[in-house]
């Protein structure tokens, strides 16, 4: 039997093979409804369902969110994520076109400018205070801090920047006051990516 992604080592944990395999069917029936939905206006599908009528909608934020289990022998989370970004971007692009289509390139252009106004705030924050801080270890705060500017510049017109360097930082771990929180910033990442990807 083939395997959609390779697998890690035997004694190796990487992610639930049926875990996996389960979301990238049901994205792909979804991604297909999408695309039926778009070339056929005498076959509507309903705005809170897919085509089969049974599944709640599917759409780039289920990817950007799904998590799966660890498992010895799955599969190579790295093959697995990479999957999974272009799987995000392809939803992505598939709802700007819609938008487009339907509304204007400007209606998808405000519906974006809505979403990068809310990432402000914590870009305003002074360095060191832009996010909670870690209980025990979290990232270290000057590596996110350098990132924020950077996100802060690029939106400011003053660097360029694509949603790939952000989604690959890599912050050097830190403890307490020294380091914010991980979940909270990997949140506010993933907003920052969805943005960035909505324009590339």
């Amino acid at each position: 039997m083939n395997e959609t992604f390779e697998k890690v080592g035997r004694f190796r944990f990487g992610y639930h093979v049926k875990d996996v395999d389960s979301f990238f069917s049901a994205a792909k029936i979804a991604y297909a409804a999408w695309k039926d939905a778009d070339t056929s206006a005498d076959d509507p599908v309903d705005s809170d369902q897919d085509k089969a009528g049974e599944n709640p909608v599917f759409d780039e934020s289920n990817v950007r969110d799904v998590a799966f289990r660890w498992v010895r022998g799955g599969y190579r989370p790295d093959k697995v994520d990479a999957a999974l970004d272009r799987l995000e971007g392809a939803f992505l692009q598939r709802k700007r076109a819609r938008v487009m289509l339907d509304e204007g390139e400007s209606a998808w252009l405000e519906k974006i400018y809505a979403q990068a106004t809310t990432l402000y705030p914590r870009m305003l924050r002074p360095a060191g205070v832009r996010f909670r801080d870690a209980s025990g270890k979290g990232y270290l705060k000057t590596d996110v801090d350098k990132l924020l500017d950077l996100i802060a510049s690029y939106f400011d017109g003053k660097a360029q920047l694509k949603s790939e360097e952000v989604r690959k930082a890599v912050f050097r771990p830190a403890r307490k006051n020294n380091a914010y929180d991980e979940s909270v910033v990997d949140v506010y990442l993933d907003r920052v990516i969805h943005v960035l990807m909505a324009v590339e």
